[in-house]
């Protein structure tokens, strides 16, 4: 024992022992105290699980004095609370969101489902009261509040977010940073588009997004976990490790840390509306289920003698329930005496934003007889109307007289948006673009029955007369009457811009994660043509002219004013249509300036280069001179 004691060694080894032999006998005794649980159960009981937070807080509704605090759970709990300032704290209301769902498609993180699943999701909101107003402060910085939320488990425990920072609603004069974009929806090059939205910017003012958040809005890890890692609140709070093969290296995106410091302003989007519920379909097959509501009472029974009520027809039609449950967004008051927050407007800082609720179902161009489609019902379906598509149908009305347009006319005549520095109007659908989504008009669908001799139906085809587009003719008209100077939408995925001879600007600034290409002569749209008709052989020669290529409503895209993206010839290109170029467009309010901005993820240590820069207000004021 190399010289050592060995009575003392024996006392040390008897001790020991009689130590093991009482801890053993106590596991023994708790052991024996313990349920029959499933092998590995008793471990897991011993070990707390610590609870986390769904999301990051965000921030939604501010006003002059106040911004709410948003955040979700997985769990319920008893207490949610923001810390904020010095101190202070305001307790948040809980609500648990009706319609979040997983199914055999879903790609939730660390789970998978064989069927349609529901899943418990909590939505926690408080208001953050007396704020700084701003005005007579040196730095918009002054104005700004440490904030963190908490939120306590029923067994005392508690998830507590990183420290962030919130405002007020910016008073009238002070600079502003605006992101806009649209069209995320779980797109692979998304995370790498906000992280350099971050790096190239910084702290935002706000986010103003035209529409197209997720995929599926009924599915909960579109919103919060895709096991992709491009989920969307995520990407939007730069919780993600999302990785991008470039041609250098693979690199791994993080998304931007961006709305837990600025207020969002969302639209409705065609991914926003969901279809006919159902609880054995597919989500996706619910999402694409949807039914015009003038075709509801035709096709369903009611029990009513009242009527039906405005669920019962939701529930048969479309609804945008889940975005209505997730977002708080300005009221609108309309003419009707009725409250929608479906549309708004809404007073930040120097701009005056208008956001609508202009989309329409997707439904594919393709021709052939397997297809419920823009321009014709599926073969198969043609004896049972139920299944029918009914054409690319419009969602929410804004031809002149609707209820959209009236309230619209007179948000422009208003002074909050008279009296506005800087007036943008935001929309899902495009006036103006080179991407496929402009065609066919945004009009009802006009059916078209093929019989044969006996008068039986063969197929059903639709028309959208170009004369009748919506948008083209009441809305845009309606726009250049007031002092607008931007239109900004989405859905076509790529970037382009247009300015009318009034001087209204146009842009689109989609292209976040993917493309479906600008439809120039080298890349026509899918339209009907006499040969796609012949080949599909039961429908009729179409009436109406389809435009394959171009704008269809007239206007020549502009090329970036700095640094424009070149083909392979070296031509510049008016448009960003790019499934490895990325491309964002920040508005400060302090200079009037929109400028845009492209990153070629396929380098990754490549710069982030500023291909387009133009000022709004001196756009239009020259042009209406």
């Amino acid at each position: 024992m190399n010289g050592q004691n060995p009575t003392k060694y024996f006392k040390a080894l008897i001790l020991f022992t009689i130590a093991l032999l009482c801890a053993l006998t106590l596991f023994t005794m708790q052991s024996a105290n313990l349920p029959d649980l499933k092998p590995g159960a008793q471990l897991a009981q011993a070990v707390s699980i610590v609870p986390t937070l769904l999301t990051d807080p965000f921030l939604q509704r501010p006003t002059v004095s106040s911004v709410n605090v948003v955040w979700f759970t997985e769990f319920e709990g008893t207490e949610h609370t923001v810390e904020y300032g010095q101190g202070q704290s305001a307790t948040a209301t809980t609500s648990q969101l009706s319609q979040m769902y997983e199914d055999q498609d879903s790609r939730a993180k660390g789970k998978t489902y064989d069927s349609l699943t529901p899943r418990q999701i909590w939505r926690h909101e408080a208001t953050v009261s007396d704020l700084p107003a701003g005005v007579g402060r040196a730095s918009p910085e002054e104005n700004r509040v440490s904030y963190r939320v908490i939120s306590r488990t029923e067994n005392g425990e508690t998830a507590i977010s990183d420290f962030f920072s919130l405002a007020a609603s910016p008073p009238v004069g002070q600079p502003l940073k605006i992101l806009l974009t649209s069209d995320h929806q779980l797109k692979p090059m998304t995370p790498a588009n906000l992280q350099k939205v971050e790096e190239t910017v910084g702290r935002l003012d706000a986010v103003f997004f035209a529409g197209d958040l997720v995929n599926i809005p009924d599915r909960a890890s579109d919103w919060f976990d895709d096991a992709n890692e491009l989920a969307f609140f995520p990407t939007l709070q730069g919780r993600v490790q999302h990785v991008v093969e470039g041609t250098d290296a693979a690199t791994t995106y993080k998304g931007g840390q961006i709305i837990q410091n600025a207020p969002l302003f969302p639209i409705i989007g065609n991914h926003e509306v969901m279809g006919r519920k159902s609880e054995t379909d597919s989500l996706k097959t619910q999402f694409s289920n949807t039914l015009p509501r003038s075709q509801v009472e035709k096709l369903y029974s009611t029990e009513s003698e009242e009527g039906p009520s405005e669920d019962w027809i939701e529930d048969r039609s479309y609804n945008v329930t889940t975005y209505k449950e997730i977002f708080s967004l300005p009221k609108t008051q309309l003419p009707s005496g009725k409250e929608t927050e479906e549309y708004y407007a809404v007073s930040f800082g120097d701009v005056r934003l208008v956001a609508l609720y202009v989309t329409q179902v997707w439904r594919s161009p393709n021709l052939s007889p397997d297809t419920k489609g823009r321009y014709r019902e599926k073969a198969e379906d043609i004896t049972n109307p139920e299944k029918w598509g009914y054409g690319q149908h419009i969602f929410e009305d804004i031809r002149k007289g609707s209820e959209q347009y009236e309230w619209l006319q007179q948000e422009l005549a208003s002074p909050e948006f008279q009296q506005a520095k800087y007036k943008i109007v935001m929309l899902h659908h495009p006036p103006h673009t080179l991407g496929g989504n402009i065609v066919p008009a945004f009009t009802d669908p006009v059916a078209v029955e093929n019989r044969d001799e006996a008068g039986n139906l063969k197929s059903v085809q639709y028309e959208y007369p170009k004369e009748n587009d919506y948008i083209i003719r009441d809305l845009v008209p309606l726009i250049e009457t007031s002092d607008t100077q931007l239109v900004f939408y989405g859905h076509s995925h790529l970037w382009n811009r247009f300015t009318n001879e009034s001087g209204l600007n146009f842009l689109e600034t989609s292209n976040v994660g993917n493309s479906y290409g600008a439809h120039l002569a080298e890349n026509p749209r899918e339209t009907p043509t006499a040969e796609a008709v012949a080949a599909a052989g039961d429908l009729q020669p179409f009436t109406q002219t389809y435009e394959a290529v171009s704008d269809p409503n007239g206007l020549t895209a502009i090329v970036g004013t700095i640094a424009p993206l070149k083909d392979g010839s070296g031509n510049e290109l008016s448009y960003i249509a790019s499934n490895e170029i990325t491309s964002f467009t920040i508005f400060d309010t302090g200079t009037g300036l929109l400028s845009s901005y492209y990153f070629d993820t396929t380098k990754p240590d490549s710069e982030v280069v500023k291909f387009d820069e133009f000022a709004i207000l001196q756009q239009r004021d020259s042009n209406n001179a």
